[in-house]
């Protein structure tokens, strides 16, 4: 009977959590709505799914890593070299796209096994591991360009992957940037694995409870560093989508990216102590920040501000999270 009752009060903050977060996010649509008659337009709609698309990319990662009960501070280095990467394997290397785009996505995934490697095998915190990690990304990314960004604006069959639009070829006089239907395609697929595949349910179990899955004879080690490996994939594409977007790889440009990742993962709903959450949660968390800032950014509210009202926010979703536990 316990049992039962326990599974209860579970489904129900779970339950809660998604309305709470579906809430915030009307009243925010709302309130900028009624506010300024420019955030509905066509062009900032855009803007905002083009955000979403690549801060949802690394939040999806994030996901991965905090659902196993850890975190992954360096999604935005990682992000950073793997722009780095694509850039210099068009540039210097003179690799055709679909070759650069193999060595950004296995940069990122390198970078996300020695993360977990040092995390699942030397029992190094998952804080100070990616920490180290976001330097070393940081410090190599700045080493091969010497700080300068690497233009490609010439390469316009890179540049497409971002900036074209395969759907205006079905409905004409409607422009979606490739970028947001990747965003959709790579969340569509990082939902199926974690809640269709035995990878995914030992995600959500080993954040749960570790020892007990250890004990069942599962090589937790191993789904740790597929874990890490994930996130580093994701911040791969990350890395792509934004290279692609801007016409130039940039060194420094990941920077506090991984704040919001996590800020997102959070406000989606997804437990910092793991085995709880889920991709489509984290994708309305992205979605919450993106537009909460575009907003303010539209009613003039002063850059200082925007970054004090977000953080609020952050705690405000994890204060209503700790107490929701303790009801």
């Amino acid at each position: 009977m316990k049992n039962v009752t326990a599974l209860k009060g579970k489904l129900h903050e779970i339950e809660f959590k998604k309305v709470f977060s579906f809430f915030v996010l009307a009243v925010l649509l709302i309130f900028f709505g009624l506010a300024s008659g420019r955030f509905f337009s066509y062009f900032n709609i855009i803007s905002i799914l083009t955000t979403v698309s690549i801060n949802g990319l690394l939040a999806i990662g994030m996901t991965f890593a905090i659902l196993n009960g850890g975190i992954d501070l360096s999604v935005g280095t990682v992000m950073a070299i793997s722009s780095t990467m694509v850039g210099y394997s068009l540039v210097n290397w003179k690799l055709p796209v679909p070759a650069a785009l193999l060595v950004a996505m296995a940069t990122g995934t390198t970078f996300g096994f020695v993360n977990g490697f040092f995390i699942a095998k030397v029992k190094v915190p998952p804080f100070i591991a990616s920490l180290g990690t976001m330097m070393i990304a940081s410090g190599i990314s700045i080493l091969i360009t010497t700080a300068r960004p690497i233009h490609l604006v010439s390469f316009e069959s890179f540049t497409a992957i971002a900036q074209g639009s395969l759907i205006s070829y079905l409905i004409p006089g409607f422009r979606l940037p490739n970028s947001v239907l990747i965003f959709i395609l790579a969340t569509i697929v990082a939902s199926f694995v974690l809640r269709r595949t035995i990878f995914g349910r030992y995600v959500y179990a080993i954040g749960s409870n570790e020892e007990a899955v250890r004990l069942s004879g599962v090589k937790v080690d191993n789904y740790k560093i597929l874990v890490y490996m994930t996130s580093g994939l994701f911040a791969g594409i990350a890395g792509i989508m934004m290279t692609a977007r801007l016409a130039s790889a940039q060194p420094v440009m990941g920077s506090g990216y991984e704040l919001n990742a996590i800020a997102a993962t959070v406000l989606g709903g997804t437990s910092m102590s793991g085995g709880e959450g889920g991709v489509v949660r984290t994708v309305i968390g992205v979605t919450i920040m993106t537009v909460l800032l575009n907003g303010m950014r539209i009613i003039g509210i002063d850059s200082t501000w925007q970054m004090v009202v977000t953080g609020v926010v952050v705690i405000l979703a994890v204060t209503v999270d700790a107490l929701k536990k303790k009801v």
